[in-house]
């Protein structure tokens, strides 16, 4: 798909958010890790909710999941995605505890199932707006 085609509503890049989809740029998926207590979190924010630091770091995923739970879209409800139903979109739990809302591409939504085995790839939306997706992972892993 070439960054000029994608017509459908893209996150603002403005601070914490900015800051995720810039690494997602370079191909990197990223989370805020605590460096007080190790724990690792997402939706970004200020302080760790386990013990109160505010000392970060965007720390390196390694990119593989598994679908936690998802919903299948049959009436969408902004006119962007109408061409897209039905679709399904999904919240991974990434293996280091954090959860993210998503696509799996290669997969029917008939076809989900939670625990199912997802990695990440990128696709460039815009040439700003690069979007973390998921594919479902090679079977010996």
């Amino acid at each position: 798909m070439s960054e000029f085609e994608y017509d459908r509503p893209l996150p603002l890049m403005a601070g914490f958010a900015k800051q995720f989809y810039e690494h997602c740029g370079r191909g990197e998926l990223r989370f805020q890790r605590c460096t007080g207590c190790g724990k690792w979190r997402h939706v970004p924010r200020h302080s760790c909710a386990e013990c109160g630091s505010w000392d970060w770091e965007w720390a390196r995923s390694s990119g593989r999941a598994r679908v936690f739970t998802w919903t299948v879209v049959r009436r969408p409800m902004h006119p962007d995605f109408v061409e897209a139903v039905p679709y399904a979109p999904v919240v991974v739990e990434m293996e280091e505890g954090v959860r993210l809302v998503s696509w799996v591409v290669d997969c029917a939504p008939e076809a989900l199932r939670r625990g199912l085995p997802v990695e990440v790839f990128f696709e460039s939306a815009t040439s700003e707006v690069t979007l973390p997706k998921f594919r479902l992972a090679d079977a010996r892993d």
